[in-house]
């Protein structure tokens, strides 16, 4: 299927490695013009690479940013001026007591997951609407709907973006922009490699890890395994194309039917 993705230009946050890199690489391999960021410019240099190993002639550039710093984002701002599509996908996430997760803690969470997105938003937004043509999307979760006890801070802020999300797209009605959110369910990002990693060190192996993680954390899922990065890539990437222009104001699921909803 071609996505008639040629020549739009993206810009895909938090795009190192994940999920992120995952929707780089496939815009690319589509023929999007692909901005790259990550925290630093070794990271940046070698997920430029592995889309280029996939895709020779692929365009991309990486502008390195750190999310949680407004003057980065204003830098990359400067630096690219214009997109068609927008990819919100940066994110933190972190396990910690109710109880423990301090002022700062919720602020920064803020200014990192859902921050991010509206100041990218707020520049590109506009110049969406007056060229009739963009699309933008949130990655959220399925812990936006359901919020995990262990990560009530990072829940919250997934459930925020969402909200940001539909609001944007009702100032579309009428236009040919989308503005949309995918809710990926438990993923095997690097975070969660990491994660199994640790407890494989602990004697555990990674299989019986991610066993029980699915009998005890995510006993609702259909899937009964983590969805790899390229799974959900696939949705995103779809939503980002012209062939998604009936799709707006939504919130995708990519769960795994995670989520024990019909709608």
């Amino acid at each position: 299927m071609d996505l008639q993705l040629t020549d739009k230009r993206a810009l895909v946050t938090g795009s190192t490695a994940g999920i992120g890199l995952a929707i780089a690489r496939q815009l690319a391999a589509e023929g999007a013009e692909v901005i790259l960021t990550g925290r630093t410019e070794a990271r940046l240099q070698a997920a430029r690479a592995a889309i280029l190993a996939e895709t020779p002639h692929a365009r991309v550039q990486g502008v390195a940013v750190d999310f949680g710093q407004a003057a980065d984002v204003q830098r990359l701002l400067q630096a690219v001026p214009a997109v068609d599509i927008l990819i919100n996908n940066v994110g933190i996430f972190e396990p910690r007591p109710f109880a423990e997760i301090t002022d700062e803690d919720w602020l920064h969470f803020f200014e990192v997951n859902v921050l991010s997105g509206v100041r990218l938003s707020r520049h590109y937004f506009p110049s969406m609407l007056a060229r009739n043509w963009g699309r933008i999307l949130f990655i959220s979760s399925e812990s936006a709907i359901q919020i995990p006890q262990e990560m009530i801070h990072y829940g919250t802020t997934k459930t925020a973006q969402l909200a940001v999300a539909r609001g944007l797209a009702e100032l579309t009605k009428g236009t040919n922009v989308t503005v949309n959110s995918v809710l990926p369910g438990p993923t095997a990002s690097e975070g969660v490699q990491e994660f199994l990693g640790k407890l494989a060190a602990e004697g555990q192996t990674r299989e019986q890890a991610e066993q029980d993680f699915f009998q005890h954390a995510r006993p609702s899922s259909l899937l009964q395994r983590f969805s790899s990065p390229e799974e959900i890539a696939s949705m995103v990437v779809f939503l980002s194309s012209p062939l998604a222009s009936a799709t707006n104001g939504t919130a995708v699921r990519v769960d795994g039917g995670t989520v024990r909803s019909i709608n």
